[in-house]
This record gives C-alpha cells, sequence and structure tokens, in this order.
C-alpha cells in the first residue's frame, strides 16, 4: 500500500501518543472554531441587528436544525471511522472501495433528509410549542438550511476521509476560507438587502458549499488514495453492512440525544422568548468554549480507529487516559473562565440589554461548566467505543440521556423552572461517565489487552 509523503499528515500509528493526537487535533480544533463563526456570525449579526425576537427564531429552530443535520455529520463520522481502520490495517483495496460506498450512502441519506424535512419541519416547530410570533421567521431559517443537507454532508464526508488518513491540516483551510465568505455574506444579505434570517441560512449554504468544492478538488489532485475507481463502487454486502452499521450507529446515537434536545426545547419555548433567546446565546457559548474537549475526542476516534486497525491496542488505552486528563484540566479552566466573564460573554453575543437574557444566559453557563471535565469522559469514552467498533454501548448512553430528559421535561422542569434546565445536562453526564468508561474498560478488546500485559 502507498503511504502518503505530504506534510500534513500526522501519522498516529507510530509518533508518540499525546504529541501526535496534539498535532492532529490542532487544525481541527481550529477548524471547529471557524465552523462554530458559521452558526455563531449569524447570532450576533442577527441579534445586534434584528433583535432579541429574531435571536429567538434561530434559537426555536436550532433544535430541529441539529437534530436532522448532526445525524447525518455523525453518520459521516461513523463511516470515516472505518475508513480510518481501513487505512490503519494498510488495505488500500478495501480503503477506496469504503469511500465509495460512503459516498453512495452519503448521497442517499442526505436526498432521504430533504424529503423528510420538507414534511416535518412546520409540525415539529409547532409540537415543540414554538412561539406564533416567531415560527414565520425560525421556519424560513430551517428549511434552507435542511433543502441544502447534501452541502453539510459533503464537507463532513470529506473531511472526515481526510482526517480518516491522518490530515487534518487541508480541511483547515477550505473552512477559514468559507468561514471569512459566510460572515461576509452575513452582514451583506442581512444589513444591505434586509433579507432577514433567511440570509443568514442562504450565506451559511453558499459558505459551506465553497469548502466542499475546495476539499474535492484537493482530494481529487493530492490524495488519490481516497479516489474510488469504478469497479471500487461495486455492491459489497459485508462492507456495506460494516458501514452502515458503524454510520447509522453513531448517526442514532446523535439523534437520540438530539430528540432529547428537542424535547428540552419544546419545554424552553414555554417560557417565552427572552428565556429562547438566553438560552440560544448560552449554549451557542458553551458549544464554542468546550470545542477544545469536542475536538480532542473527535481526534481521539481517529487515533483509535487507526491503532485498532493496526492492531496496537496499548496505545488506544494511554492515547484515552491522556485526553481523559486534558479534558478534566481544560474543564477546570472553563469554570473559572464562566463564574468571571459569562455575563459579558451573553452580553456580546447576543446584543441584548434584557436583564432576563443576560442573567439567565449567565447563569446557565455558570451551572453547566463545573461539569465540563466530566463531559469530556463522556465524549472520549464514547468515540474510543465507536471506533473500536462498537455499536451498541454508545447507543445506551445516548438513550441514558434520552430518558434523563424526557424526566427533566416531566417532573423537574414544571417545578424548577429555567433553573430545572441549567442542572439538567450536567447531572445526566455523571451517569453517562459511569456507564461509558465501565463499558470501555470491560470491552474485550481492551480486557484481552489487560491480560496480555499481565
Amino acid at each position: 500500500m502507498r503511504v502518503l509523503k505530504f506534510d500534513t499528515t500526522v501519522d498516529l500509528i507510530n509518533d508518540g501518543i499525546l504529541k501526535s493526537i496534539l498535532i492532529f487535533s490542532l487544525p481541527i480544533l481550529i477548524s471547529n472554531i471557524f465552523q462554530q463563526l458559521y452558526n455563531m456570525a449569524d447570532i450576533a449579526i442577527v441579534g445586534n441587528t434584528l433583535g432579541d425576537r429574531s435571536l429567538a427564531a434561530i434559537g426555536a429552530s436550532t433544535a430541529v436544525f441539529d437534530l436532522l443535520v448532526n445525524f447525518a455529520v455523525g453518520v459521516g463520522n461513523g463511516l470515516s471511522m472505518v475508513v480510518a481502520r481501513n487505512y490503519g490495517a494498510k488495505d488500500e483495496k478495501l480503503l477506496k472501495k469504503s469511500v465509495a460506498a460512503s459516498v453512495i450512502i452519503g448521497l442517499f441519506l442526505s436526498i432521504s433528509l430533504v424529503i423528510l424535512s420538507r414534511f416535518i419541519l412546520i409540525p415539529l416547530l409547532n409540537f415543540l410549542n414554538t412561539p406564533q410570533e416567531i415560527i414565520g421567521e425560525a421556519y424560513s431559517y430551517i428549511s434552507i438550511i435542511t433543502l441544502f443537507i447534501v452541502v453539510t454532508f459533503g464537507y463532513n464526508l470529506l473531511s472526515g476521509l481526510l482526517r480518516a488518513i491522518g490530515n487534518s491540516f487541508m480541511s483547515l483551510v477550505f473552512l477559514v476560507i468559507a468561514s471569512i465568505i459566510n460572515i461576509i455574506l452575513d452582514i451583506y444579505f442581512i444589513t444591505s438587502l434586509n433579507m432577514g434570517i433567511a440570509g443568514a441560512a442562504i450565506a451559511t449554504v453558499i459558505a459551506q458549499a465553497v469548502s466542499v468544492i475546495l476539499c474535492a478538488i484537493y482530494i481529487y489532485k493530492k490524495v488519490p488514495i481516497l479516489i474510488p475507481r469504478k469497479k471500487d463502487f461495486k455492491f459489497d454486502e459485508r462492507l456495506y453492512k460494516e458501514l452502515l452499521g458503524q454510520g447509522f450507529s453513531m448517526g442514532f446515537m446523535i439523534a437520540i440525544v438530539l430528540v432529547g434536545t428537542v424535547i428540552l426545547q419544546m419545554a424552553i419555548n414555554n417560557f417565552g422568548y427572552l428565556i429562547i433567546a438566553a438560552h440560544i446565546a448560552a449554549r451557542k457559548l458553551m458549544m464554542f468554549s468546550i470545542m477544545p474537549i469536542t475536538t480532542l475526542a473527535v481526534a481521539l476516534a481517529t487515533f483509535v480507529s487507526q491503532n485498532k486497525g493496526a492492531n496496537k491496542g496499548l496505545r488506544i488505552k494511554k492515547g484515552v487516559l491522556y485526553v481523559n486528563i486534558l479534558g478534566i484540566v481544560f474543564g477546570i479552566f472553563l469554570f473559572v473562565t464562566m463564574l468571571l466573564y459569562s455575563k459579558d460573554m451573553v452580553r456580546f453575543l447576543s446584543g441584548s440589554n434584557s436583564e432576563e437574557v443576560l442573567s439567565n444566559g449567565s447563569n446557565y453557563l455558570k451551572v453547566a461548566a463545573p461539569f465540563f471535565g466530566i463531559l469530556a469522559i463522556v465524549l472520549n469514552t464514547r468515540y474510543a467505543l465507536q471506533a473500536l467498533g462498537q455499536k451498541i454501548l454508545p447507543l445506551v448512553s445516548s438513550v441514558i440521556e434520552l430518558i434523563g430528559k424526557v424526566l427533566f421535561v416531566v417532573y423537574m422542569i414544571p417545578k424548577l423552572g429555567y433553573f430545572g434546565v441549567m442542572i439538567c445536562e450536567p447531572l445526566i453526564w455523571i451517569i453517562m461517565a459511569i456507564q461509558l468508561t465501565h463499558s470501555f474498560y470491560k470491552n474485550d478488546y481492551i480486557k484481552k489487552l489487560n491480560t496480555k500485559l499481565k
């Protein structure tokens, strides 16, 4: 099998464990920062130019957006894990067939989600008790995003394939370019053309399309190992079962979590548009802040997949331990930061002067921040299990999260109000961390490794 020689590829199989994970994760982190800028630019520009009502419209549609889009993204990540294992095993023939099958699966899934979204968006927004004064704006935003979900899936699949072979740098370059385009178009569409939040959605789609085109051109010209031949598209039942099992396992894992988030959003929508605005600002700030944690988990998934293919189990065990420690340390840093600056952060992002928006958004961050280290353990062990080929155990953790959110919506939030929303996820993270940590160290592959070491 040919081995790539260009400098943008990190050797996750032979280089130092912590060094290789950190170097590999750095471009992913910067990519995630710019990817978050897609949504954060929408929120900041909408909040500062169109006001709390339009900001709440984006917030009310976020749960639906996350459910549909991140299901597709999860499937793409699962598919790339299979590619990474084949790369680690130095099986170029199977690697190319995996890429071909991933493209076919991705196209079918994206088209299916576009068709489905045309029928369910309005019913979902109504089911979530979206206030009538913002439901029209919410639909105009989410309908445009979901219509072009194939673009979102395309970028995540192509960048995932590059990560699978250890190249996390080039997708960063393309995403930086696309993020700059997104911000420029946001400002132009909203402030100059007066397109409202529909303009923010169109800007996001155009920017993502640019990143897909650039990524595809680079792979075609520079990474021939990822270009399948005509014969590689031939149906292989065993391979499709593996890819569909891994891809849909990860997709459903994310979808189950986000169904819980949709249900939670239904409770939040009952508090009115000011609480919705506070919540969306706080959630975006939280997701932005924990990106180093989520990035390390994504990098760990590729690391585990490649080393599983190369049968280097000890590196896997040490890698999970090192990344857990890093996540806990960074979680402590975030806790201190949120205590000091959370209110200013909410004010800056939302553009709101409402004390209800600022105080509730700030308190949400202060309550969640002490548990970010636990969230790191949840993400690391979940992704590691997926990368080892486990399909059921990560789903169990998602079911735990779904059940927990349903119980909070039914029993706790009616009594505690928005404070019940604040404590919901942190308490669930604790239970998930226990289940996933136990599942990882009781995994047959890890248990056999422990036996050999003894």
